[in-house]
Formats: C-alpha cells, structure tokens, sequence
C-alpha cells in the first residue's frame, strides 16, 4: 500500500454544487514522488481547482460578473459568426 498524497476538495468542473468530492492520489510501487505529484496536479487541473481558486482569490462584483458574462456571449457569437463566414463547403 503506497502512502497518500495530501487531498483536494473539488468541485465538478467548477460548476457551483454543494457535493464536495476529494482528489486521492496513492503513490504505487516503484514510482516517483514527481510523478505521483504530475498525477495528483493533472487531476486537479482537470477537476477545476485551479480555476476556482483563481476565481476566490479576490471578491467579484455581481454587476461585474454579468458585464463579464455579456462580453463572452458577445465574443462566442462573434466567433461562431466569423468560423461560419469563412466556412468552406
């Protein structure tokens, strides 16, 4: 039995739920630290961690957290628009 590495919360892709779930990382035999660490960091990474901490790191304005919700449908329009302009058939 490898020893554990130190645990994660998470949420599922960052979306807002109330089920905490936990990333375990078990180092198996004959392997690394480094690569039991590059496992546990692409797990995370996967799960959303990085991002949500990024996001609390400083408090958001709800008015700002729309603004900034506006401007990515305006941005994803404008590129599906572009994509569909240029689309060759």
């Amino acid at each position: 039995m490898g020893a554990r590495l130190r645990t994660a919360c998470r949420r599922s892709h960052g979306k807002p739920s109330n089920l905490l779930t936990l990333i375990r990382v078990s180092v198996r035999s004959n392997e690394s630290l480094d690569a039991a660490l590059r496992r546990f960091k692409r797990q995370c990474n996967q799960a959303g961690v990085f991002i949500s901490m990024k996001e609390r790191s400083f408090f958001s304005k709800p008015t700002w957290v729309k603004t900034e919700a506006k401007e990515e449908r305006r941005r994803v329009i404008k590129r599906a628009e572009r994509i569909r302009r240029n689309a060759r058939f």
